[in-house]
């Protein structure tokens, strides 16, 4: 698919400069970035709805221990 970007001539030059130096275009650049972050976005919602998940689950499972009797100090009593 083609597109038509409206950029200022002079980051237009500066891009240039930077495709040459990587031994790519302009447009192999923008693709690159492009394709770049279509991948965190996918990466990031699956994050997303595994972090969702975890959470349910702790909802689904909590249990009550009961009162703490102890004091952390007590379970490092040196002798």
């Amino acid at each position: 698919m083609n597109i038509t970007l409206s950029l200022p001539e002079e980051l237009v030059k500066r891009v240039r400069k930077i495709a040459v130096d990587r031994d790519t275009t302009l447009t192999g650049l923008v693709r690159e970035y492009l394709n770049e972050l279509a991948r965190q976005e996918a990466a990031a919602g699956r994050q997303r709805r595994e972090r969702q998940a975890l959470e349910r689950s702790f909802e689904q499972f909590q249990f009550r221990v009961g009162n703490r009797t102890w004091k952390r100090e007590d379970l490092h009593e040196r002798a």
